[in-house]
C-alpha cells in the first residue's frame, strides 16, 4: 500500500518549533549581554538593601534614634554640597556594581574526577614509557604526572578532549606497532565511542591526542562547483585540505572542505576502488559519482547485485547501459575495451598526421562496476570468461583514452577481485565499520585516528595514491525509487538526473550518440609513435560500434 505523506502541520511543525526555540534562546542571550551592567547594579542594590536591613535589625532600640539623626545629617550635608547628590548617586552605583559582580571562583585546574583520570592514564603509560636503566625517569609509578602532561582539556562530562604528552627520547616512536599500542591504550583510558586524532612529533618527543568532531551527514547530492575532471568523493576535516566548495545543507549554504578526485589524461590516480560492508554506502558513492560524471561524459554501469539500485539512471541521456546480467556485462565491457582501443588508435593517427585529436576521444567515458565479483561463479558455471578480464585494457590505457573505471566491492569478496583491478585502482575508499588492519590492507597506510565501532552510512576513509589518509563523509545519494528515501533526498537526486532518451530503441539512441569517424590517415603513416604503450586492437575499425542492446538478466 502506498504511503501517504504526513500533513504539513505535522511534518513541518516540529521544525518550526525548534527554530522558534533557537530564535528565542538567541534573543535572550543577546538581551542578557546588553543588560548585563543593569543586572549587576540591581543585584548589588539588592545585596546592599539586605545588608542594611540586617544592620538595622541588629541595632539596639536605644541607639536607633541617634543612628537616624546621623544618617539625616549626612544626607543634609550631601544635599547642600555642590554636585553632592550626583556624586552620591555615582558612589552608590559604584558600590552596588562592585557588590553585584559575579563572584564565582574561576576554575584554575582539573577537578577531583579529572585528576583521577590523569593519574590513571599516567600510571597506565608507565610500562611503555620507562626503562629500569633510566636514572631520572619521566614516567614512574607514583611519579609526577604534571611533568609528562603539558596541556589537557576536558568536556562537560569530565572526559579528555585534548592532551599533550611528553615521552622519553628512547621510546621507539618510529615503529608502527609501538605507536599503535600507545594509541589504543589512550583511546581506552580517555573514553570509547569518540574518534581521536593522534599527532606524533618525533623531533620534539611529543604526542598530541585530540577528539575530532563528527563529520556532517546533512549534505545531500547536488551540483558541486568543480572544474571538468574533478569529482567530489565526499567531505572531510577543515584542516585536512586547502580548498572549500559551497554546499547546501538544510535551509542554508556554507563552505565545506571536499575530497576531490581528479581524473583524465593528467591524473595520477585515474581509477578508484571502494570497499565496504553491506549498508556502508558504497552504492551511494557510485550513484554520486555517476551523477557528477553525467555532466561532462558518458556512463556504463554494471550492477552485480541485481537489486535495481541504479534503475533511476536507466535510459537517461549519457547513460549508455545499465547491465545486471552476465551476458549484458560481458557485452558492455567488451564494447568498452574496443572503444578504449579505438580512442588510442584514433588519437595516435591524428597526432601522426598533424591534426588535432578528435573530440569524440576527449569525452570522458566512465565504467562503474558494483560488485563485479558476483559474476565470477556464474561465468565459471556457464563456461564464459570473467567480466573482470575485459577490464585490462580500460585499466591499463584508460588514462590516455579518457576512460575511468570505478569498482565497488565488499570486504567478504575482496579476494575475488583480479590482480589487474587491485593494481591499477590506486585511489581507494573504505566505508563503514572496519578494523585498522583492514583499513591498512586496502588503503596501504593506517589512518591517524581510531575508528569508532558504530558509524553512519557513507562515513569512512579515503586515500588518493600515496597521499594522506583522510576522513570521508559521502554526500547522501540514496535510490530515489526506494520507499525509505526521504522527500528531500529524493528530490535532490531527481533534480540531478538527465532527461531520458527520446528514441524508443536503446540501440538506435546509442547509435545516434556515436561520434563521427575520424579522418582517414595517410596511406603510409609510418611506425606508430606509441606502439609500445598501446595494445593491438582486436578489430580494426574507424568508428565505434554502438553499444549492444542490453540483455535481460539471467535468473
Amino acid at each position: 500500500m502506498a504511503r501517504r505523506p504526513l500533513p504539513r502541520i505535522l511534518s513541518s511543525g516540529s521544525a518550526h518549533i525548534a527554530r522558534s526555540r533557537v530564535m528565542a534562546r538567541s534573543a535572550a542571550d543577546s538581551a542578557t549581554d546588553v543588560l548585563h551592567p543593569l543586572i549587576t547594579i540591581t543585584r548589588g542594590l539588592r545585596l546592599l538593601a539586605g545588608a542594611g536591613r540586617r544592620k538595622w535589625a541588629a541595632t539596639p532600640k536605644d541607639r536607633r534614634g541617634p543612628a537616624l539623626f546621623l544618617v539625616g545629617a549626612v544626607v543634609l550635608v550631601v544635599a547642600l554640597v555642590p554636585y553632592g547628590p550626583l556624586l552620591a548617586l555615582i558612589s552608590v552605583m559604584a558600590v552596588a556594581g562592585w557588590q553585584g559582580r559575579d563572584r564565582t571562583p574561576a576554575r584554575t585546574g582539573p577537578g577531583e574526577a579529572e585528576l583521577q583520570r590523569l593519574r590513571s592514564l599516567y600510571e597506565a603509560l608507565v610500562p611503555y614509557f620507562s626503562l629500569p636503566e633510566d636514572p631520572d625517569p619521566l614516567f614512574a609509578h607514583g611519579g609526577e604526572w604534571e611533568k609528562a602532561f603539558d596541556e589537557y582539556e576536558f568536556d562537560a562530562d569530565g572526559r579528555l578532549t585534548r592532551l599533550r604528552v611528553s615521552y622519553p627520547p628512547y621510546f621507539m616512536d618510529g615503529e608502527h606497532s609501538s605507536r599503535v599500542r600507545i594509541e589504543h591504550l589512550m583511546y581506552a583510558k580517555s573514553g570509547r565511542g569518540r574518534e581521536y586524532l593522534f599527532d606524533w612529533d618525533e623531533e620534539g618527543n611529543e604526542l598530541v591526542m585530540s577528539v575530532l568532531p563528527p563529520l556532517p551527514t546533512g549534505i545531500a547530492a547536488q551540483r558541486f562547483v568543480t572544474a571538468p575532471g574533478e569529482t567530489v568523493l565526499g567531505f572531510t576535516d577543515a584542516d585536512a585540505v586547502r580548498r572549500t566548495v559551497p554546499v547546501r545543507e538544510g535551509d542554508g549554504t556554507r563552505d565545506a572542505p571536499p575530497v576531490l578526485w581528479r581524473t583524465g589524461a593528467r591524473s595520477t590516480e585515474p581509477h578508484l576502488l571502494a570497499v565496504g560492508r553491506p549498508g556502508s554506502g558504497t552504492t551511494s558513492l557510485l550513484r554520486s559519482i555517476a551523477l557528477q560524471a553525467l555532466a561532462h561524459g558518458d556512463v556504463v554501469i554494471v550492477e552485480g547485485n541485481g537489486t535495481g539500485e541504479y534503475a533511476s539512471l536507466d535510459g537517461r541521456a549519457g547513460v549508455l547501459a545499465v547491465e545486471r546480467g552476465l551476458s549484458g556485462a560481458l557485452a558492455g565491457l567488451e564494447w568498452a575495451a574496443n572503444e578504449t582501443e579505438r580512442r588510442l588508435i584514433t588519437a595516435n593517427r591524428a597526432r601522426q598526421s598533424g591534426h588535432a585529436v578528435p573530440e569524440d576521444t576527449k569525452r570522458p567515458l566512465w565504467l562503474l562496476l558494483d560488485r563485479p565479483s558476483a559474476f565470477a561463479h556464474v561465468a565459471v558455471a556457464d563456461g564464459r570468461p570473467d567480466p573482470q578480464e575485459l577490464l585490462q585494457v580500460p585499466l591499463r590505457h584508460g588514462r590516455a583514452a579518457n576512460v575511468t573505471v570505478v569498482v565497488a566491492e565488499q570486504f567478504e569478496t575482496l579476494d575475488a577481485l583480479s590482480e589487474t583491478v587491485r593494481t591499477h585502482t590506486r585511489a581507494r575508499v573504505v566505508l563503514g565499520t572496519a578494523t585498522r588492519a583492514e583499513l591498512e590492507s586496502v588503503l596501504g597506510a593506517p589512518p591517524h585516528t581510531i575508528p569508532t565501532p558504530e558509524i553512519p552510512s557513507g562515513r569512512g576513509y579515503a586515500r588518493l595514491g600515496t597521499g594522506p589518509v583522510l576522513r570521508l563523509q559521502v554526500p547522501a545519494t540514496p535510490d530515489p525509487y526506494d520507499d525509505a528515501t526521504s522527500d528531500a533526498h529524493r528530490s535532490a537526486v531527481l533534480e540531478l538526473l538527465p532527461d531520458r532518451h527520446t528514441a524508443t530503441d536503446g540501440t538506435a539512441a546509442t547509435a545516434a550518440r556515436a561520434p563521427e569517424p575520424a579522418p582517414a590517415p595517410d596511406p603510409d603513416p609510418g611506425p606508430p609513435a606509441q606502439a609500445q604503450a598501446q595494445p593491438q586492437p582486436r578489430q580494426q575499425r574507424q568508428s565505434p560500434a554502438p553499444m549492444p542492446t542490453a540483455v535481460p538478466a539471467e535468473g
